[in-house]
């Protein structure tokens, strides 16, 4: 990928680096070659305020679909301090452990593409730069009872001291120099990252899954490694993601998704899928908008949701928008357990979906990658229950059987609809929910990191399913 520098000043770099190019921001803007796609800019500008030459940088960028830093939406963040003191709040035990022998109550640091002058500050470093992707950072932490972010700041270069201008330049050459400019002998030519949680006792995949994804990406030609929430700062690291966590928004899998594409990695599943699916008012308006059959449904809110029961017989289903796993569902089968219900989720949410109850013995599961079926299963209902999983059984847990069957076997209705659902998602993997009801097939919900499981859903294309999203990943990594 050809690089570009922009800077008022490019006679102050001096680079040995192949393919990269500094130039002033009015070159930038105005020479019509430098709109092509597939540039990868960093935007050195002395200042990133609001209709400023380095704002117009990053916003042209991100128009032309260049991969920049800094972003729009981090110069953006920066009007809002106190948004990004909260995020700090998600590695709490770094910032304690790195400022554990100072003794001063104040400490103010410089960061240079995630590199500080001093070496016991670096992996602090490197998390507030994957957090807050500009270029020069000033960081100030302080401590009263425990140790806290009081400020953090874009730097120019102009600002940057003479004793770290050699620093700065080291931080700018390994930046740009990524792993996939390199061509190393004996070694597989891209490095991917899947994103687990060890400790989950519902994982999206098993271990034998995770085992199998390994082999498949391994012959695909990437070297794998296992990476947890703790690993925030090595993603730069890699060429591509795959997250085999439960996904949400207000949630570090989102965080992980959104920092590896800002720094030019593949990612499945992607922010934009997340962000969508995990949202079940977005999908109702987007399925509904689309002409996409969905059961009756209805968005209620504290105001509106006493006109429901005119509207939607009993029993009916209940819904908080970002459960997962048939979590926050609820079958509300009278008016006194209705207002019991929503009293509990109106806690949690402003919003909630109530749906049209459709029996069946069984719920329709397809799974989609880049568009094309890759897996359909039959999930049936728990014994004794009107859900594929019973969580307040007395047992750990009460899954009903599950039934794999070939795509081409499968009724053309349902792949139609569930490849129809998720091209309004994206081209990521998926797996669509449906219900079947007189030959007519109604989406329940789009799940953007569908359960892959050893002898499940890899029951027909076993290995071949694993390899499929390999590929997708891979051409992905190589189209960046």
């Amino acid at each position: 990928m050809r690089k570009l520098i922009i800077v008022e000043n490019p006679e102050f770099w001096n680079l040995t680096l192949d393919d990269v190019q500094v130039i002033t921001p009015s070159k930038y803007i105005a020479e019509p070659q430098l709109q092509e796609k597939g540039l990868r800019i960093l935007n050195l500008c002395k200042s990133y305020q609001y209709q400023s030459i380095g704002y117009y940088v990053s916003l042209l960028a991100e128009a032309r679909k260049h991969n920049v830093l800094p972003e729009i939406y981090t110069l953006q963040n920066f009007r809002y301090p106190s948004i990004l003191r909260e995020d700090f709040e998600d590695f709490d035990q770094l910032i304690q452990t790195t400022f554990k022998n100072e003794d001063k109550d104040k400490v103010e640091f410089d960061i240079y593409l995630g590199i500080a002058r001093k070496e016991h500050f670096n992996r602090l470093a490197k998390q507030l730069f994957l957090y807050v992707q500009a270029p020069c950072l000033t960081v100030v932490f302080s401590k009263k009872t425990k140790w806290v972010l009081q400020s953090i700041r874009p730097v120019s270069v102009e600002e940057i001291p003479d004793d770290d201008r050699p620093l700065m330049r080291k931080a700018v050459e390994k930046f740009l120099l990524r792993k996939r400019d390199v061509q190393q002998p004996d070694k597989k030519k891209y490095d991917l990252a899947i994103l687990v949680d060890p400790d989950d006792p519902n994982p999206p995949s098993d271990e034998k899954a995770i085992q199998r994804f390994i082999k498949a990406a391994d012959q695909a030609g990437f070297t794998v490694e296992l990476i947890t929430k703790n690993d925030f700062a090595d993603l730069i690291k890699y060429d591509a993601l795959l997250i085999r966590e439960t996904t949400f928004v207000n949630h570090h899998t989102f965080k992980f998704a959104k920092k590896a594409e800002s720094l030019g990695l593949a990612v499945i599943d992607d922010s934009d899928s997340i962000l969508k699916c995990t949202n079940k008012v977005y999908l109702f308006e987007l399925l509904n908008a689309n002409k996409i059959l969905t059961p009756k449904s209805f968005v209620i809110s504290k105001s509106n949701y006493k006109t429901l029961p005119t509207k939607l017989a009993y029993p009916f289903i209940l819904k908080q928008p970002d459960g997962a796993f048939s979590k926050g569902v609820f079958k509300i089968n009278d008016e006194e357990e209705y207002k019991q219900v929503c009293g509990s989720m109106f806690q949690k949410s402003e919003l909630l979906i109530a749906q049209e109850f459709l029996p069946t013995p069984f719920d329709w599961r397809v799974g989609i990658v880049d568009g094309k079926p890759l897996f359909v299963c039959k999930y049936f209902m728990a014994t004794k229950h009107w859900q594929i999983v019973n969580w307040s059984s007395d047992k750990q847990t009460q899954e009903g059987e599950v039934e794999s069957i070939p795509v081409d076997q499968a009724p053309s209705g349902l792949i139609r609809t569930a490849m129809k659902a998720t091209a309004l998602i994206g081209r990521s993997l998926y797996g669509v929910d449906m219900k079947e009801v007189d030959g007519k097939f109604y989406v329940i919900e789009i799940n953007d990191n569908p359960n892959i499981d050893a002898g499940v859903e890899d029951k027909i294309l076993k290995e071949k399913l694993y390899a499929k999203i390999m590929e997708v990943l891979l051409d992905k990594v190589k189209a960046l």
